[in-house]
């Protein structure tokens, strides 16, 4: 059901834009429609392709077509396969085999080993999650009965995370120096919260500031420059759960990591992914 969902924001792409995806996202026909944008993609293959190279580069990848529709219209595409072992700080390891199609074809300036380094930043997104459901909720789970109140509590926290992030944004105005990564969502829930509760710094005065109170508090205490690659701990807690527990399948508390990565060519195809 989520590439349905994912046609719908299709429009919303252009030339500017280089999308990042898992491999649900790998069709034929969606990339195409990616293509067709005029954006450029970065998306992680399944198993079950079998890509037949064209033309192997000098970065390791190589050029493949895939086809789609009755027709069978080829799409060039570049393929980059590569291992990568990540190291907790507790000292376990893990190796995983990644499959990347992308539009991107051009080796040179778009090498392998860095577009498997950007691909990586993809599970930026979780931070998303996170900050609306650890954050945000602080732990809580929604409390509406009906289809339509989950859906207003939905939107709501969605309204309510863009609204905190844009200003964020507006906080860096004249600051180009400072990257978005350095402010602190935490920070700027907790700005606007007293914010609201005091009931003061609301409406601007007659000199118009973009920063505000929110974005002030956020760049009086910027995160670190230099940020340690993190992992959170991922266990469900709550008992009524028809899920089965996850424990020994994630980390059960938050620490750093360090990923190695190696660029190849899997002459015998990909191993399927693991459920972890």
């Amino acid at each position: 059901m989520r590439v349905p969902y994912a046609k719908r924001l299709l429009a919303a792409l252009d030339e500017t834009m280089l999308l990042l995806a898992d491999a649900a996202f790998d069709g034929n026909e969606f990339l195409d429609a990616v293509q067709q944008s005029g954006a450029r993609f970065l998306v992680r293959s399944g198993a079950r392709r079998v890509p037949t190279p064209a033309e192997h580069l000098g970065d390791g990848s190589y050029i493949a077509r895939i086809g789609y529709g009755v027709l069978r219209v080829l799409l060039p595409v570049r393929v980059i396969e590569a291992t990568l072992t990540v190291t907790l700080a507790d000292g376990s390891v893990r190796t995983e085999q990644w499959r990347l199609i992308t539009n991107l074809l051009d080796p040179v300036r778009f090498p392998a080993a860095e577009l498997v380094d950007l691909y990586h930043r993809r599970w930026q997104a979780e931070t998303t999650y996170f900050s609306i459901k650890a954050t945000m909720l602080d732990g809580r789970v929604l409390r509406s009965r009906s289809i339509d109140g989950l859906d207003q509590e939905v939107y709501a926290l969605l309204t309510a995370y863009q609204a905190l992030i844009r200003a964020g944004d507006d906080a860096l105005t004249g600051r180009p120096e400072v990257p978005m990564e350095r402010i602190s969502f935490t920070v700027l829930l907790a700005a606007a919260t007293n914010t609201i509760t005091a009931g003061h710094g609301i409406f601007p005065g007659t000199l118009i500031d973009l920063v505000g109170t929110i974005g002030h508090a956020a760049l009086s205490d910027l995160l670190p420059a230099h940020r340690r690659q993190r992992v959170k701990a991922r266990t469900r807690k709550n008992p009524t759960s028809k899920y089965g527990p996850n424990a020994g399948q994630h980390p059960q508390k938050a620490q750093n990591y360090t990923v190695h990565t190696t660029v190849a060519f899997f002459a015998h195809g990909l191993n399927s992914r693991s459920r972890r």
